[in-house]
């Protein structure tokens, strides 16, 4: 019987993080993880998850080529989560807990296709840690240290 694959879901923070400028080290680091976990998508070794949001998000991308570098990974995605009222009422739930509101859309969508993990660079959600019970807030770094473990 064959394991399960993780399910995972990038916000546009991460998909973004190779772009930043890497000057910072943690940056640096940050975008060599998000770069490896494109290989274990690449590679089917996990799933990703792409949404609505994620899509709005990106068209809103000044650098045209950066938004067309991540829009491709919709391509890849196993699904995409379209809008729908059940999202739409989680992502309240989640702002309540002082998450932004574009930020809690991307967690819902992530919790409505069952993803074990939700990727982010962005410092304010990884603070909520632990806050949502249906679903693993993590940065890139943590993430990959958990696929050399498998």
């Amino acid at each position: 019987m064959s394991k399960r694959k993780f399910r995972v879901y990038l916000d546009n923070c991460c998909f973004n993080r190779p772009y930043d400028n890497q000057d910072d080290i943690k940056i640096k680091i940050e975008s060599l993880a998000k770069l490896f976990i494109q290989d274990a998508i690449k590679n089917k070794q996990i799933e990703l998850i792409w949404s609505y949001i994620l899509k709005f998000e990106n068209d809103q991308n000044p650098y045209l080529d950066k938004q067309i570098a991540i829009e491709k990974w919709e391509e890849l995605s196993v699904s995409n989560v379209v809008e729908n009222d059940e999202i739409l009422k989680n992502a309240e739930s989640i702002s309540s807990l002082g998450i932004k509101s574009l930020d809690a859309l991307h967690i819902a969508c992530a919790i409505s296709e069952k993803c074990d993990y939700f990727l982010t660079t962005d410092r304010g959600i990884l603070k909520k840690f632990g806050l949502i019970n249906s679903i693993i807030l993590i940065n890139p770094i943590e993430f990959v240290s958990i696929l050399e473990e498998l």
